[in-house]
C-alpha cells in the first residue's frame, strides 16, 4: 500500500488561493523592470486574461503542477509485503559425530536401511529448518573437531553444509571432548542469555586433547547447556558364512560419560535407538528450548516521490511554452 511519511503537508495545498486573495493585485500596465528576449513569446497570464481560454489551461496546468508538487513534498513511499525478521532467540550449536561407526546401517526410512549419518542429516536437517530466530552453527567431529559453520541466522546454509558432510572426513575415531572445548570456544563470549550445544554421538571418547566430562565442567562455568544423544540400535541380526547371529551395534557408546555430560551443564542425555526415536527427541529438545513467540515484522519501503516531480517538472516546461497562435488575442 501507499503511505506519506510526511503528510501533514497536504494543509499547503490551499496556499496559492490564500496567496492570490491576500496579496494585492498587479497593477494594469505596469511596465516590467526586468525584460528577458526568449519570454517574448509568453503570454503573462492576469486576472483578466484568467477568464477566458487563454488563461483558463495555464491556470489549470499550474494549479496540476501545485497539486503535484505538494503531493511529493509529503513524501509518498510504498510498503511492501510484511517480512519476518530475526529475532534475538538463542545461539545453537550442533556438534555431529562423522567417525566410522556412523557408517552402520542400524536405522530405517522409507523401509530401507540406512546407515546412522543418513538418519541423523534427515531429522536435523527439519529440526534446522525450524529454528527461525535463533543463531545455529555447526561442529563436525571425528578423530579432530571442526567448525564447519559459524552462528549464522542463515538456516539453509547450515542445512547445506550438514547434508555435504561424509563419515571419515573429520578422522575414524571420536573426540567427543575436542568438540565440546570448540563449541565452549565459540559461544563462551557471546552475549546471548540462552547457548545450547547438541551434541550427537555414537561412540565413547578415543581421541583429542581435552576429556569429556572437564569440557563439560566447563561449558557449565560458562553457562552454556549441553544436550547429549546417545545413537545407534541396541541390536541388529548380521549374517555370516557361519550364519546369522544377533549383535549389539553400540556397544561402543559410552551412555555414563555423555549422562554427565548433560547433567553438568543443565541439559538432558537422550538416546535414539532408531528414526522414529532421533524425531522425538529433536521434537523433545524444541519444546525445551521454545522460540520466541513475539514476531518482528519489516515493511520494505520504496521511495516514490520522484515521480510526481518529474511529472510536475515537464508539465512546468509545458507552461513555459508560448501559447498557441489560435488563443492569441484578436
Amino acid at each position: 500500500m501507499i503511505s506519506f511519511i510526511w503528510p501533514w503537508l497536504i494543509l499547503a495545498l490551499p496556499l496559492p488561493l490564500l496567496v492570490r486573495r491576500l496579496m494585492p493585485p498587479v497593477a494594469q500596465g505596469e511596465e516590467a523592470a526586468l525584460r528577458v528576449p526568449f519570454m517574448d513569446g509568453v503570454q503573462i497570464s492576469s486576472p483578466t486574461t484568467m477568464t477566458n481560454g487563454r488563461g483558463r489551461w495555464r491556470l489549470a496546468l499550474a494549479s496540476v503542477i501545485w497539486l503535484l508538487l505538494v503531493l511529493a513534498a509529503m513524501r509518498p513511499q510504498w510498503l511492501g509485503e510484511a517480512v519476518e525478521l530475526p529475532i534475538s532467540g538463542r545461539d545453537l550449536m550442533l556438534a555431529v559425530d562423522l567417525s566410522g561407526s556412523m557408517q552402520e546401517q542400524d536405522f530405517v526410512i522409507d523401509g530401507e536401511a540406512v546407515d546412522r549419518l543418513t538418519a541423523t542429516k534427515m531429522v536435523a536437517t527439519d529440526f534446522i529448518r525450524k529454528r527461525v530466530g535463533d543463531r545455529l552453527g555447526l561442529i563436525l567431529f571425528g578423530e579432530r573437531a571442526y567448525l564447519q559453520t559459524p552462528l549464522t541466522f542463515d538456516r539453509e546454509t547450515v542445512v547445506t553444509l550438514l547434508l555435504e558432510s561424509a563419515i571419515g572426513l573429520a578422522g575414524k575415531k571420536t573426540a567427543i571432548g575436542d568438540a565440546i572445548g570448540l563449541a565452549v570456544k565459540r559461544l563462551k563470549d557471546n552475549p546471548q542469555e540462552s547457548r545450547v550445544v547438541i551434541l550427537l554421538t555414537d561412540g565413547a571418547n578415543t581421541a583429542g586433547v581435552v576429556d569429556p566430562v572437564k569440557a563439560a565442567g566447563l561449558a557449565a562455568q560458562k553457562g552454556l547447556t549441553i544436550y547429549t544423544i546417545g545413537i545407534g540400535a541396541d541390536e541388529m541380526i548380521v549374517r555370516s558364512l557361519f550364519g546369522s547371529q544377533r549383535v549389539n551395534p553400540s556397544r561402543d557408546l559410552d551412555e555414563t560419560a555423555l549422562k554427565k555430560i548433560a547433567q553438568q551443564t543443565g541439559g538432558r542425555y537422550f538416546r535414539a535407538h532408531d528414526t522414529k526415536e532421533l524425531e522425538q527427541i529433536y521434537a523433545i529438545i524444541d519444546q525445551l528450548e521454545p522460540l520466541e513467540q513475539e514476531q518482528q515484522l519489516f515493511h520494505p519501503k520504496r521511495a516514490l516521490f520522484h515521480w510526481p516531480l518529474g511529472i510536475a517538472l515537464i508539465l512546468g516546461l509545458l507552461l513555459g511554452t508560448p501559447i498557441p497562435a489560435g488563443w492569441r488575442a484578436t
